[in-house]
C-alpha cells in the first residue's frame, strides 16, 4: 500500500528547499495507505482515484494540503484556509522537520479523517455564482450592453465567480469601473480572468 512513486523521488531530490520536510510528510502520508502520484508538479496522494492530500513548498513554509479540508474535523485548530475565497481546500503549515515529527499522530488522524470523508462520498457544497454580489457598476454595464450580459451568462460558473470577485475587491467605484472596462473585451470573447492576464504578459 505504501509504494513510493519514482516521480516523487525525483521531485524531492530536485527541490531547492524543504527536502527533509517533504520526506517526513511523504512517509507519514504513505503510512496512511494512500496512493502516491505527482500532479501539478507536486506529490499528491489519492484514495480510490480521488485526491486527498498534496504536499507543497513555499518561500516561508511547506504545507500538507487537504482537498476537502472544509469537511474535516479540526479539534486542534490547525487547518488554514489558503485564500479568503477558498471554499474547499485547507492547509497545515510547517516551518521545520521537528514540528512535523512532533505532530505526526495528529497529522495521521487528520489524514484518516480525510479518507473517511472520501469513503462516505462527501462533497463540499460550493457557493453558487448567484450568491455572489454583483457590483452596481457591473450591473449598470450589463444593462447598457445586452451582448455583454449574454456573453457573461455564457461563461462557466468558475469564470463568472472570478470576474465578480475581481470587480468587487476595490473599495472605490472608480477602480471597480476601471477593472470592468478592462475586462469587457475578454468577456465578449468568452475568456476567463486568468486568460486575460496571461495575454498581457
Amino acid at each position: 500500500m505504501n509504494r513510493k512513486n519514482p516521480k516523487v523521488d525525483e521531485f524531492i531530490n530536485k527541490a531547492s528547499r524543504w527536502q527533509e520536510e517533504f520526506r517526513v510528510l511523504r512517509r507519514i502520508t504513505l503510512d496512511c495507505g494512500l496512493t502516491e502520484e505527482l500532479k501539478w508538479y507536486q506529490p499528491c496522494y489519492t484514495f480510490q482515484n480521488s485526491n486527498v492530500v498534496i504536499i507543497s513548498g513555499f518561500k516561508d513554509h511547506c504545507i500538507l494540503g487537504f482537498f476537502k479540508g472544509a469537511l474535516l474535523d479540526d479539534p486542534k485548530g490547525i487547518l488554514i484556509r489558503p485564500g479568503e475565497h477558498t471554499q474547499s481546500g485547507r492547509q497545515i503549515r510547517f516551518n521545520g522537520v521537528e514540528e512535523i515529527v512532533e505532530m505526526e499522530p495528529v497529522l495521521k488522524a487528520y489524514i484518516f479523517n480525510a479518507i473517511d470523508v472520501e469513503k462516505a462520498g462527501m462533497n463540499v457544497v460550493y457557493k453558487k455564482t448567484s450568491q455572489y454580489e454583483i457590483p452596481e457598476e457591473f450591473k449598470n454595464k450589463l444593462d447598457e450592453m445586452p451582448d455583454l450580459k449574454s456573453a457573461f451568462e455564457s461563461l462557466t460558473p468558475g469564470r463568472q465567480r472570478a470576474y465578480l470577485l475581481h470587480f468587487s475587491a476595490p473599495k472605490q467605484s472608480k477602480t471597480r469601473t476601471s477593472r470592468i472596462e478592462k475586462c469587457i473585451k475578454n468577456i465578449l470573447n468568452g475568456e476567463g480572468l486568468n486568460e486575460q492576464y496571461s495575454k498581457r504578459r
